[in-house]
């Protein structure tokens, strides 16, 4: 169980702090029934509500310290995604981005900016998929690393995309 006032990565609300655990007064829900109530830190005016009891798989408490300084140490390593068919290529992204996992993220994040690094190197334009989803892996990573390292969310895209070459 998660407790007031810690940071968690929830889904695609990205991180949030847990600002309370309560009971929903809306018809139809159950009264009894307790929910974690969390702030989505880079979005001040949302409220997320996920039931206490309910399967936590779409939230995880954020990187320690020690875990985001590794994570970062770990990313020249980091093996690009096999995309082998361009059609699939979006159901591999959205996989990646809902697996909550950072070092997926970064696979998905390396893998777009050799994308996009190749096309433009031939002349073609960026997809709007990959386009999509590297900001996606780009602005999960970064905002939680940046909450975590204390940093700004560039400071720490340019950290990453110096690891890839």
């Amino acid at each position: 169980m998660f407790k007031i006032g810690e940071y968690v990565v929830c889904g695609n609300n990205g991180v949030c702090k847990i600002h309370e655990i309560t009971t929903l007064n809306i018809s139809g829900v159950d009264k009894k029934r307790k929910y974690y109530m969390l702030k989505p830190i880079y979005s001040e005016t949302s409220t997320v509500y996920l039931p206490v009891d309910g399967e936590q798989m779409s939230m995880r408490r954020i990187l320690s310290k020690m875990e985001a300084d590794s994570l970062l140490d770990s990313i020249p390593q980091a093996q690009v995604l096999t995309i082998r068919d361009e059609k699939a290529a979006e159901m591999v992204y959205r996989e990646c981005v809902q697996s909550n996992n950072c070092r997926e993220w970064i696979r998905l994040w390396k893998t777009l900016y050799f994308r996009k690094k190749n096309r433009l190197e031939k002349g073609h334009k960026v997809t709007a998929v990959d386009s999509r989803y590297y900001k996606l892996a780009a602005e999960k990573l970064c905002g939680e690393l940046a909450l975590v390292l204390g940093m700004d969310k560039e400071e720490i895209a340019e950290c990453i995309e110096g690891k890839f070459d």
